[in-house]
């Protein structure tokens, strides 16, 4: 991968402190006056951020197939949008102005983008989706538009103005590839400069374009739909359920309209569907292998020659353990989910991998107990965990 051979020094050398990433307010403060509330904007939140990733180092993410990667142009007034993975010749003959390119997921592709990600923790990793990256020539831009999450803006290489509006009308362009307001009118503007945030409420309407050449990073927040919930938990249910018995009418009469549905069978279909019965234990069983489900687009690597687990048990009993940067870890009381599967665990274990599920890693003086090891090691050779 073509990343500035600075790149991991800078990140272990920048303050990812809340307290500068949310310009001096505790967590507390910043949730109570501006989360879903009203935009911020953080000068030197991340001071250095400068040129972390290049053109020529995105334009390598965009190529991957592991990447979701998107294209963002205007000809004549019209907006096109072209998916990835892209030929490295088609990006070199980008014209000058007026186009951006997107990768989203890049916490997934390098592991000092995982960090800055989760430097975001003061909200439930539940609700944090990703980091996105954006790079633009000078005019380059995706146009007028707001997103349902809430998002922080974090200004890389080059600068970018920013025009944001709380307006109500949010009505859409027709046919447009994007998700382009119609009508937008700017209430504030800033040039945000490297290592200015801006962080935007859901649904305010904004419009960013480069002045330069210009990156963004963009850290990303998952707000479900009603709709999506319902539609995953009947899906969830459809696997878990068991409904016994069969339909039978041994009574049956002669019908005079064979078309007709007849009575019976739908008071008895009323009846099946009404034993269907669930609680909080099957929603919050259900929540917890849903939210931590990688997407469709995400692979693990598992090691090519794993470690024997006495080899593995020495190894991370001295170095540690850190969760790979796909992997979506979270609990709720004693059941753990991880990517999607369930295990169930009390008393130190239960203690090691809330510690693991928060931190995203464990030192090796916390690797003890043999059956953590056992799970640990499986984990480990499914590519969900890594030596550290």
């Amino acid at each position: 991968m073509g990343k500035p051979k600075h790149l991991a020094q800078a990140f272990s050398n920048s303050d990812f402190s809340l307290s500068r990433l949310l310009g001096g307010m505790t967590p507390a403060e910043f949730l109570a006056d501006y989360w879903q509330k009203k935009p911020l904007l953080v000068r030197q939140a991340l001071p250095g951020f400068g040129d972390w990733l290049d053109r020529d180092s995105m334009s390598e993410l965009a190529c991957r197939d592991d990447a979701e990667s998107r294209l963002v142009r205007v000809n004549r007034g019209r907006w096109l949008l072209d998916h990835g993975p892209f030929q490295g010749e088609e990006l070199d003959e980008l014209p000058q102005r007026g186009w951006s390119l997107l990768v989203s997921g890049v916490n997934h592709l390098l592991p000092e983008a995982d960090r800055l990600l989760h430097s975001f923790n003061f909200i439930p990793y539940a609700r944090l989706d990703d980091l996105m990256v954006s790079y633009a020539p000078p005019g380059g831009g995706v146009g007028p538009h707001f997103d349902s999450y809430d998002v922080f803006l974090i200004q890389g290489k080059g600068r970018r103005r920013w025009e944001i509006s709380g307006q109500e009308d949010l009505e859409l362009v027709e046919g447009a590839p994007l998700r382009i307001l119609k009508h937008f009118t700017a209430d504030e503007s800033w040039i945000l400069e490297p290592g200015d945030m801006l962080y935007l409420p859901p649904k305010f309407a904004h419009n960013g374009v480069a002045l330069d050449d210009c990156m963004t990073w963009s850290v990303g927040f998952r707000a479900p739909t009603a709709q999506e919930m319902m539609s995953q938990f009947l899906i969830y249910l459809q696997d878990h359920l068991e409904v016994p018995g069969m339909y039978a009418d041994p009574e049956r009469r002669f019908s005079r309209h064979p078309g007709e549905i007849p009575t019976d069978l739908l008071r008895w279909v009323e009846g099946v569907i009404r034993t269907a019965a669930w609680g909080k234990a099957e929603i919050g069983d259900f929540l917890g292998r849903y939210l931590s489900e990688p997407k469709a687009h995400i692979f693990f690597d598992p090691p090519s020659r794993p470690l024997s687990p006495a080899k593995f048990t020495q190894a991370i009993t001295q170095r540690g353990i850190h969760l790979d940067p796909r992997t979506q870890f979270l609990y709720r009381g004693q059941a753990f989910f991880m990517n999607g599967e369930r295990i169930e665990c009390a008393g130190v274990m239960a203690i090691a991998l809330r510690e693991l599920a928060d931190k995203r890693e464990l030192p090796g003086a916390k690797l003890l107990d043999q059956e953590l090891i056992s799970l640990c090691h499986h984990w480990y050779a499914s590519g969900y965990i890594s030596l550290t």
